[in-house]
């Protein structure tokens, strides 16, 4: 279901909850809400209304999605403008060109544990992801 984009400040600022796999809802919320948006690539749970931690990011123009996703490494940190749907103005912020990221998927109707190495623009998205995740506002 397309979901509006929470602009609440006080409500994104609330670390997420640990997602289950009851939580597959709120990963296609995101799905859907993505593909609605125009120029989104990527999206937290909390900028749909929901306190668990899902994010949906776009890679080749495919969207994948990760419950409880903890970046674990990080290497090659840069700053960079950076703008959000649940922000009026772009914010400059600190990322890294290399991370890697432990997450969840859905498979089977149980949470399966993955890890993964990001690069590029593709590492920037997951970052801002993980950020909103974790309360922080850009």
């Amino acid at each position: 279901m397309i979901k509006e984009i929470v602009k609440d400040e006080a409500f994104l600022s609330q670390p997420a909850e640990p997602a289950t796999a009851d939580d597959a809802q709120v990963a296609q919320d995101l799905i859907d809400t993505m593909e609605s948006l125009d120029d989104c690539v990527c999206l937290a749970s909390n900028q749909i209304g929901s306190t668990k931690a899902v994010i949906a990011y776009e890679d080749n123009g495919r969207i994948y999605v990760m419950y409880n996703p903890k970046m674990t490494a990080f290497v090659q940190p840069y700053t960079t403008m950076e703008g959000c749907v649940s922000r009026e103005e772009p914010s400059e912020v600190k990322r890294f060109k290399l991370i890697r990221v432990s997450y969840q998927v859905l498979a089977g109707g149980n949470l399966v544990s993955r890890t993964k190495k990001f690069t590029g623009w593709t590492a920037e998205i997951v970052q801002h992801a993980l950020d909103h995740l974790a309360g922080k506002l850009v």
